[in-house]
């Protein structure tokens, strides 16, 4: 059994982890035959009853077998089957999930071992021409100093030097500390905006981007196939030369490769800034007061690092959601801000709010990711037509989820746009290898993702709050707000609005449930969707396009467990994926009137628009039945 100093809890949070093997005695036949009944009676599932056996029985698995027996022992059996139903997948970055301290479907540190020892002996047998160096860094969450201590001991004792970055780091620098030292791979110890009781471990390849086929398949074959992890004491490590602190290097370094993409002009705005108790007020007031602000404001109960997120409506510290800007607001309203800013807790994802107008007193409101990428996407080719730097080789990267009025805007300037990616910033980085970053613009996904510049291959926050905080500044000087500027690109392209709801379906149920709805929307798909008929289906699993009526044709895009069925009206459209990253569906829709229709009643498009993104969800809503 292992414990952490300090407590009588075997699963306490602590920064300073003493490890100590309490090796409880046990019968191995008396708790394979409590296995046996509980099975029996069918308390518990078979595949998590076939992996508890394991653990029980394998001698690399002997340090967790007594905490397994325990459990079983006291009929523990809901804890045992969540933890044991399946093996954790390797998602869109990594591994993901709620923390226990046994179990192949949570994560603790047999988990984040595997991943480790895994990534290590991938590594060394696929990489070439880099140094056998591996970056990490980890955020605020629960044990997450504590998961990248033990990262970093295997690491080191596979031979790599590790570069530790001591504190809490943003996951954009762990992705730019892969690069600036020359490494081979990199480790973050994150779950980003997940609840306060999940934490994650992401892995980066010598790119300084998230794996992509075919290493990530692979990569995740050398996990399943780990045993014994090795590993080295953190001291050891440190006195050896294995292990060592860079973090005021990497700082320095990161803090000028984002600067770099600074453009000029005016600087007159009051920013408050909440880091959402994460590790975004480390980097992004730095950012910013380099850029040339000087009235940035961190918000006071935001401020503190907080595993809990314990100001945070819900505890989700996830700036995609407008609930948390609402104590904000009402702190800028009070101090006369124009911009609030907000990261997430790992400081990759960014959200804003401002005042629909100029006018005092004018209501807040808060921009979309979608928005927030068509209004970046516009300053920054904006910045290069004016410096006579356009030309048609720039380009633009986004996912197929993020909005079409990124492209309209891209077309517009006569560069190119790459989005037909699947769900994931990996993808982006990906194309910006396959591409060459000395052509790249801007990148984009919904989900508050946003990149500038080639000094990583992540979405990185203090990137885009510098910028977004620099069109804002300019747009004030003239009179106008972000607002009021994305209404300017609606009447210019037509108006979009977008909306995305997400199902929760937990567990071994959830699972099948998962895979029965993407069955049904692939057997019979609706015939409309909002008010609208459904014009094609595009399956991005068999890569096919059907048409109603129609047989299916092969279908031009990556390959991947997502739907999209177009409507009849242009632009108008719903995707529909599991997601990567959590135990949900997520739904993403699309609706879009065309600048011809627009510009006459903005504000009654607007209301048109809502209306029918609402009869859409009350669509989607019935066909999940």
């Amino acid at each position: 059994m292992v414990f952490w100093g300090g407590g009588t809890s075997p699963w306490l949070p602590r920064r300073k982890p003493v490890r100590i093997y309490c090796m409880m005695a046990f019968d191995l036949q008396t708790a394979l035959a409590q296995l046996d009944a509980v099975v029996a009676e069918k308390k518990l599932s078979p595949a998590a009853a076939e992996n508890i056996r394991t653990w029980l029985s394998e001698p690399y698995l002997e340090e967790y077998a007594s905490q397994v027996a325990e459990h079983l022992a006291s009929g523990k059996l809901k804890q045992l089957d969540d933890a044991f139903w399946t093996i954790m997948p390797f998602g869109t970055g990594g591994r993901r999930g709620r923390m226990y301290p046994v179990g192949c479907n949570a994560i603790n540190d047999r988990t984040i071992g595997e991943s480790a020892q895994g990534l290590a002996d991938y590594v060394k047998g696929h990489v070439q021409g880099k140094l056998l160096a591996c970056a990490i860094a980890y955020d605020t969450r629960h044990r997450s100093r504590h998961f990248a201590e033990l990262c970093s001991q295997i690491m080191a004792a596979a031979g790599f030097t590790v570069y530790f970055l001591d504190g809490y780091r943003s996951t954009p620098e762990l992705s730019f500390a892969v690069r600036h030292k020359d490494c081979a791979c990199g480790i973050m110890i994150t779950a980003s905006h997940n609840p306060p009781e999940d934490n994650a471990v992401k892995v980066y390849g010598p790119s300084g981007g998230q794996l992509v086929p075919p290493d990530d398949a692979q990569c995740i074959e050398r996990m399943k196939q780990v045993t014994y992890i090795r590993r080295i004491a953190f001291a050891q490590g440190l006195e050896s030369g294995k292990i060592v602190y860079c973090q005021e290097e990497v700082d320095a370094a990161y803090l000028a490769a984002v600067t770099a993409q600074s453009l000029s002009g005016p600087r007159g705005l009051k920013i408050i800034y909440s880091p959402l108790h994460g590790v975004g007020g480390s980097v992004v007031p730095a950012v910013l007061t380099a850029d040339g602000f000087e009235d940035v404001e961190l918000f006071g109960p935001h401020a503190a690092p907080d595993p809990d997120f314990s100001n945070v409506p819900g505890h989700i510290a996830n700036p995609e959601n407008p609930a948390v800007f609402e104590v904000i607001i009402d702190r800028a309203r009070e101090a006369g801000a124009d911009l609030i800013l907000a990261t997430d807790p790992d400081c990759d994802r960014l959200g804003c709010a401002m005042p629909r107008s100029t006018q005092p007193g004018a209501p807040w409101t808060t921009l979309n990711g979608n928005q927030i990428a068509a209004l970046l996407t516009d300053y920054l080719l904006g910045a290069r037509k004016a410096a006579g730097t356009l030309t048609p080789d720039l380009y633009v990267v986004k996912t197929l989820v993020t909005s079409e009025l990124m492209r309209r805007v891209a077309d517009d300037y006569a560069v190119q746009t790459v989005g037909d990616l699947l769900v994931g910033f990996k993808w982006i980085g990906g194309m910006i290898d396959e591409r060459g970053p000395e052509n790249f613009v801007f990148g984009a996904e919904e989900s508050h993702g946003y990149l500038a510049g080639g000094h990583c291959r992540d979405k990185d926050a203090p990137v885009a709050a510098m910028l977004l905080a620099e069109l804002a500044a300019r747009l004030k000087a003239e009179g106008l707000t972000l607002a009021e500027k994305l209404d300017g690109l609606f009447r210019q392209y037509g108006c979009h609005a977008e909306k995305t709801i997400s199902i929760k379906m937990p567990g071994e149920q959830g699972m099948e449930d998962m895979k029965a709805l993407m069955a049904r929307f692939r057997s019979n798909p609706p015939q409309a969707v909002g008010g609208l008929k459904v014009a094609q289906t595009r399956d991005y699993l068999s890569g096919t396009v059907t048409r109603p009526g129609g047989e299916p044709a092969p279908l031009d895009g990556p390959a991947g467990d997502m739907i999209i069925f177009d409507l009849e009206a242009e632009g108008n459209y719903v995707a529909v994926r599991p997601s990567g990253t959590e135990p949900k569906v997520k739904f993403y829709m699309f609706a879009y009137t065309p600048p011809e229709q627009t510009a006459a009643d903005l504000e009654a498009t607007k209301a048109a628009l809502a209306e029918r993104l609402k009869a859409m969800e009350a669509d989607l809503s019935n066909s999940r039945q």
